[in-house]
């Protein structure tokens, strides 16, 4: 049976970096181990679902769903048994995923809004992380959610202006604004460290526009810029 695997392959850091921050802020532990693989495994199950919600081959996607989901549950068990408080995290997530299916119906997966709301999600997995390790829900966790949730909003910016919006001046414009605004925000309320951390996604997007840059070119830009980032965070925190 052929395997199903999202397609968005900038998805994998949104997945990754937020965990791996909430995790490094908070208290490590061997329960991170099948929290992490649940929510790895929740990723996977959505791709199908909202390829059933879409209407393509239900039956298909829909019993990949239901492989998918079910280790994801199985893994989740573990860290749940240790904190049943966990199970918040998902009903969090429920309204961005609501938007997603939205906007997987109507056949519109790259409006800005739906990326917007994938972000969201995917920071979820920070604040998870953080929880489990520290049993609280403080500033920190919300900074782990709203810097990544910065990070990649400019990653969306910079993806689009490369290649679906690149001839769209005022989208160029407004990714310039967002992307120099971010570190200019940072310095001025005295937070260099994490002004440094965004400078590089600011020179991408400025230095590199209208390069002519394949798709494997700008996956690698964005795999080597979250690097930098997560080394800054992580030393932030």
């Amino acid at each position: 049976m052929k395997h199903v695997l999202p397609k968005q392959h900038g998805a994998w850091a949104m997945l990754i970096l937020p965990f791996a921050m909430g995790v490094e802020a908070g208290e490590p532990s061997w329960f991170h181990l099948p929290l992490f693989l649940g929510w790895l495994f929740l990723y996977l199950a959505t791709y199908p679902l909202l390829m059933a919600v879409k209407g393509k081959k239900t039956d298909f996607y829909l019993r990949w769903f239901l492989i998918y989901i079910s280790i994801a549950l199985l893994a989740l068990i573990i860290p749940v048994m240790r904190d049943w408080r966990l199970v918040y995290f998902g009903f969090f997530m429920l309204p961005f995923f609501l938007v997603n299916a939205y906007y997987s119906r109507i056949n519109q997966e790259r409006c800005f809004i739906n990326d917007l709301s994938a972000v969201g999600a995917f920071g979820v997995g920070g604040l998870a992380s953080y929880y489990l390790g520290t049993g609280q829900m403080d500033g920190k966790a919300f900074a782990i959610w709203g810097l990544s949730m910065l990070f990649f909003i400019g990653s969306i910016f910079f993806v689009k202006t490369m290649i679906r919006e690149k001839k769209n001046a005022a989208f160029r414009w407004l990714s310039w604004s967002y992307h120099l605004f971010i570190p200019v925000g940072f310095m001025g309320i005295g937070m260099p460290l994490l002004a440094v951390a965004y400078i590089p996604s600011a020179v991408r997007a400025i230095a590199l526009y209208g390069k002519p840059l394949t798709m494997m070119h700008v996956g690698i830009l964005e795999i080597v810029n979250s690097l930098f980032f997560l080394i800054v965070a992580f030393y932030y925190f």
